[in-house]
């Protein structure tokens, strides 16, 4: 087990703090509906060895779980790298490389026939005093939401084949749309891996840039399995008044099962303390 798999088992099972952060995650296989958990996740804090400083990412694979775990174990790595090769690219763009250089590697080796949405948050920190910036990317249907101010703002994009703007890409680039699936077999039109449809199911993200402010106050990133059964100010409203990150991913998770998801669950809440 990697370091990183490592800190992640840990992190699953209680809050974990660094400066600038406490973070709870919940999972669950969600037994009743699915034989295998297929999501991964990457929690870093202190990234790069910088304080308040953090890598956050849920990786919810289909088609078997390569992709994803190969994404959880690598794709904060390329994104290091990324940054090292660009200082003076914009954060957001290097975040659109990230997800395509780690396209590109799936597609020679794990992603052949598996493949994974993903929603990260890089929260920048330039020095102990400076305003803290968060950054997110995201390829199909995972989702972070901000609390700023107790009310939710989504801060991803749903790739999905119900979507119009999306579905009218696919079919502009030789594909076609059955029962909103991408030619009637993948219900995200975005995700990493997936070769055999990479000619319309492309790795590009969405991203966001925010400036943190003190009415900011936390990040959910969860897998679809949570959005499915709970709409962005629902879940907010839900642990808004919970202080404990991982009684609120396990609030959030307990409240996804109980109104019947059928999906796996992989919830993260990162609290912005500074």
């Amino acid at each position: 087990m990697s370091d990183n798999q490592a800190a992640a088992e840990t992190a699953s099972k209680q809050a974990m703090k660094a400066v600038g952060f406490s973070i709870g995650i919940s999972e669950d296989r969600n037994k009743r509906y699915r034989r295998a958990m297929e999501d991964s996740h990457t929690c870093m804090t202190d990234f790069s060895n910088i304080e308040r400083q953090g890598f956050f990412g849920i990786y919810d694979g289909h088609a078997g779980k390569a992709t994803a775990e190969w994404c959880g174990e690598n794709l904060h790595q390329i994104f290091s790298s990324c940054l090292s090769k660009n200082p003076d690219a914009p954060v957001s763009d290097v975040l659109n490389m990230t997800f395509l250089q780690a396209d590109q590697q799936l597609n020679k080796n794990q992603g052949q026939h598996s493949g994974c949405t993903a929603v990260v948050a890089y929260v920048e920190a330039k020095n102990t005093n400076s305003k803290r910036v968060l950054y997110t990317a995201n390829v199909g249907d995972a989702r972070a939401v901000l609390c700023r101010g107790g009310q939710a703002v989504r801060l991803s994009y749903d790739h999905k084949g119900s979507d119009a703007n999306e579905a009218k890409r696919i079919i502009d680039s030789g594909g076609f749309m059955l029962n909103n699936r991408v030619n009637g077999v993948l219900a995200v039109t975005r995700s990493l891996g997936d070769h055999t449809m990479k000619d319309f199911v492309v790795g590009n993200p969405y991203t966001t840039e925010t400036e943190l402010t003190d009415e900011d106050t936390f990040i959910i990133l969860a897998c679809d399995g949570l959005w499915d059964v709970c709409d962005d100010k629902d879940a907010v409203d839900l642990i808004k008044d919970i202080k404990d990150p991982q009684e609120a991913s396990q609030k959030l998770l307990d409240h996804a099962l109980v109104n019947f998801s059928t999906d796996n669950l992989t919830i993260m809440v990162i609290n912005l303390s500074d």
